[in-house]
């Protein structure tokens, strides 16, 4: 089986000269929980766009499952959670996934029957019809998942999924997560909670200024950079981290 996603030296730089990604080499294999760690401004925002296809890139390859980045086929099979809601304030919860299915190719029926099986998942059905904009801030993320899973993608882009949630929505979903990676999905994490991080994804990466700059389990990482948490790997690692630790070292 091919990779979930293969990122092959991907660059974009930005009309005012900013070079967001420089020669990205990540390969995601298929079935694999895998979480890309990094500070605002490293890249990992517009690496998910160049993969979404929702930005072009300055030079590169991007494939999903062996079929070209840029091609419906490799859109209808990726699912995307972002991190700031972009819904229709004019569309209920029931209509938000009903027109999600209608644009990724499902017929009615089944894009109803399916968002009502989003609804009852991610306990959605005192809400059904009620307009994004007088959601809870927890209803909203729901949501967000529901929408991203309702076209059974293969390779599902949670970006920051329970930033803002209280602990015990974020542990509902990560139950959720958990199942839907247990069924084969392809799961790619962005998160700043390292703990959530290192609770659920089989291999990470740190991205810092475009590139990758270490790579492997939580433990590895650990191990290799001779620490004992995954937060002092995160501060030797990505940019600013000789800084960053030489200040916690003065604060011990």
């Amino acid at each position: 089986m091919p990779p979930a996603l293969s990122i092959k030296g991907l660059s974009k730089r930005y009309g005012d000269g900013t070079l967001a990604l420089e020669d990205l080499d990540l390969e995601i294999p298929a079935g694999s929980f895998f979480g890309l760690l990094g500070p605002n401004g490293a890249g990992k925002t517009t690496l998910i766009g160049a993969v979404c296809n929702l930005i072009r890139v300055t030079g590169g390859e991007i494939s999903v499952f062996g079929q070209p980045g840029t091609g419906m086929a490799a859109r209808r099979m990726i699912g995307i959670a972002e991190q700031e809601p972009n819904l229709d304030k004019f569309l209920t919860v029931y209509e938000t996934l009903l027109y999600h299915g209608g644009y990724y190719g499902m017929r009615g029926a089944e894009a109803a029957e399916r968002a009502e099986q989003m609804i009852d998942a991610f306990d959605l059905r005192a809400k059904r019809d009620v307009e994004a904009p007088k959601l809870s801030g927890g209803m909203r993320r729901r949501l967000l998942l529901a929408r991203a899973l309702l076209h059974r993608p293969r390779l599902v882009i949670l970006d920051e999924p329970t930033a803002g949630v209280d602990l015990e929505l974020r542990h509902e979903l990560w139950r959720y997560i958990r199942g839907l990676h247990e069924q084969g999905t392809t799961i790619l994490l962005t998160t700043h909670y390292l703990e959530e991080a290192e609770a659920l994804c089989d291999e990470i990466a740190l991205i810092s200024r475009g590139r990758i700059v270490a790579r492997d389990t939580a433990e590895g990482l650990k191990r290799s950079h001779g620490v004992d948490t995954l937060e002092e790997v995160y501060l030797r690692t990505v940019a600013g981290g000789r800084i960053a630790m030489d200040q916690l070292e003065e604060v011990e």
